[in-house]
């Protein structure tokens, strides 16, 4: 109680003292604060897990507990998830884009803290999925319940979850910029200028919280000793081309096992099975535990000799064509295992992972070309910043967040140019065969629908039992034209339902069918309605949504249709009404962003 009062008296201070502009600012910082906050305390909890883990492992043999990691990290983040915080992982990202869309901007206040524990949990212990998916949704769900207690709109929670998950993010990869990108291009997707400031704000808390805790050390640890040269754009073309595959690649194998995962039914089994299939992939392939982003650093440095280590390849192995191979093989399973980890009950996402994959195959194409020895010698590292931001573009649909993501991390603007080119040629590669990122394609696969555009978002956001007109007279199929020509003296509308006893539509009769023979006293007594009655152009269900009910009304070229539910008949839904809500509604929108 005394916290309710708190809060009632503060939103009543801030109404005769603030205005709304300058306390959703206010707020931003706060969320860019809390948010950094949270990806601190993920990223230090994962790195004391897998550091208490490993730190024993030999590097002259092989470690039979990268079998036993992830089975034992996934099966604890799922009976926590499941059983205490009630908030089991699984997708991050596509169910913020879902609730912003849908549920009006509202996320549980659980998800606040529960993907930290759950996450920290499936990646400490090996799981291959990434940290930025948990902490997107971490950001996303402070944003949300912080407008949800302040009595903020929904589109206004919706700027605040765009914070949220900016702030994360830039806490993350210390990428104001790109981190702003992020949440305009993937969770908002379209915003007014006037929201641009919040989301700088809260991105710049979010790297200044990182910063203060954890200092300057960055995800990615390299110096850029080469220059960018023009004689490198074949090589970035081809690289670009090969991003857009393997993006494809990634995509469809990430939904293709995730499928495999459900068709198992049971979810002890999915535990059991894909736990220990993902710790045999690990223990052969131990790149692809965790994040892997420290196998990206050694890639940078040129440490290749370290890929091998504590894997039953060995180290003292060091040959190009077994360390390419190796690198193919990593590329090929790498998004196997990121859905293995989440459909066996893990918590993570897959931006890491397209990050890795790229890193990796960028580093691939470079290293291999190197090997030919034809033309000019490729910078191993260039191709393999370059290669993230493309097959970013590709699996996320998210082009100019990763250019600026990866340019923010080399410190500077040395490879903008081939960082454009090649994440323009992945992206649009990858959008030629497929038009939807791998978030709406998982939100499809749910039977969950995103709104193409801001008038199918309002058109959606319109629900069909709301606009029913119920003022339209039913009539018997076994009454009489006389009875029905009482109907039309009382009633305002033209067209009459012919309901039975169990009030099933049986037709509808309109006022033209009958105009001509109405007054004619013979017809009167002698004509039954279901002789005159006749089908509708189509038919509503009360389930369907506004997007689904104006393709019929296209398609049949009426102006009302009758609704249904359970096979009943409830009333009419019109063009006129259904136009006259979305034009209140895209009023009431244009106030709430003002």
């Amino acid at each position: 109680m005394a916290k309710n009062d708190f809060i009632t008296k503060l939103l009543i201070w801030r109404l005769k003292h603030m205005s709304n502009q300058a306390f959703i600012l206010i707020l931003s910082g706060l969320i860019g604060i809390f948010s950094g906050l949270a990806a601190v305390i993920l990223k230090t909890a994962v790195h004391f897990i897998q550091h208490f883990l490993t730190e024993d492992f030999y590097t002259e043999y092989a470690n039979f507990m990268y079998i036993l990691y992830p089975l034992i990290g996934i099966s604890v983040a799922y009976l926590i998830g499941k059983y205490v915080l009630k908030d089991v992982g699984g997708h991050g990202i596509p169910d913020v884009l879902f609730n912003i869309s849908k549920n009006s901007a509202l996320i549980p206040r659980i998800k606040t803290y529960s993907r930290v524990i759950t996450s920290a949990l499936t990646v400490g212990f090996g799981g291959s999925v990434g940290l930025e998916a948990p902490m997107v949704v971490t950001g996303s769900a402070i944003g949300s319940n912080v407008g949800l207690l302040m009595h903020l709109n929904a589109k206004k929670r919706a700027l605040l979850i765009g914070c949220g998950a900016a702030g994360a993010i830039s806490a993350i990869f210390g990428a104001p910029i790109g981190a702003v990108i992020f949440a305009i291009e993937v969770i908002l997707l379209e915003i007014s200028t006037s929201s641009f400031i919040p989301l700088l704000i809260a991105s710049v808390m979010g790297s200044l919280t990182s910063m203060i805790l954890m200092g300057r050390e960055s995800v990615f640890k390299f110096d850029l000793v080469d220059s960018f040269s023009a004689s490198h754009m074949p090589y970035y073309l081809l690289l670009g081309i090969i991003c857009g595959v393997v993006s494809l690649y990634f995509s469809r194998m990430v939904r293709k096992t995730e499928h495999i995962m459900e068709d198992m039914g049971d979810q002890w089994m999915r535990l059991l099975y894909g736990g220990a299939f993902l710790g045999f992939m690990v223990f052969f392939f131990p790149p692809i535990y965790g994040e892997g982003y420290d196998t990206l650093n050694l890639l940078i440095e040129g440490q290749t000799g370290e890929l091998l280590a504590k894997s039953p390849f060995f180290s003292a192995f060091e040959n190009p064509l077994l360390i390419v191979g190796f690198l193919g093989l990593i590329i090929l399973f790498k998004p196997i295992a990121s859905a293995i980890t989440i459909g066996a009950g893990g918590s993570g996402g897959i931006f890491a992972p397209s990050l890795y994959v790229g890193g990796i195959l960028g580093f691939l194409f470079a290293y291999s070309k190197n090997m030919v020895d034809f033309h000019i010698s490729l910078p191993l590292a260039h191709f393999t910043l370059v290669a993230m931001c493309g097959v970013m573009a590709g699996v996320q649909h998210s082009p100019l967040s990763a250019i600026f993501l990866i340019a923010e991390i080399t410190g500077g603007y040395e490879l903008f140019v081939p960082l454009m080119f090649v994440s323009a040629i992945s992206y649009t590669t990858t959008t030629y065969f497929q038009k939807d990122s791998l978030y709406k394609l998982q939100l499809k696969d749910q039977g969950k629908q995103l709104p193409e555009s801001k008038d199918q978002e309002l058109l959606d956001a319109i629900n069909i039992s709301h606009v029913i007109e119920r003022d339209l007279l039913p009539i018997h199929p076994d009454s009489k034209l006389g009875d029905l020509v009482q109907l039309v003296k009382v009633s305002k509308r033209n067209i009459f339902p012919v309901v039975d006893e169990e009030k099933q539509l049986r037709g509808i009769i309109t006022l033209d069918d009958i105009r001509e023979i109405m007054f004619d006293p013979e017809k009167q007594n002698n004509l039954l309605v279901r002789q005159l009655m006749h089908s509708p152009p189509d038919v509503l269900l009360v389930t369907e949504n506004m997007q689904s009910a104006m393709e019929k009304f296209e398609k049949s070229g009426a102006w009302n249709l009758p609704v249904i539910e359970n096979e009943r008949y409830i009333g009419f839904v019109s063009k006129s009404r259904i136009f006259n809500t979305y034009r209140k509604r895209l009023l009431r929108q244009k106030h709430d962003l003002g």
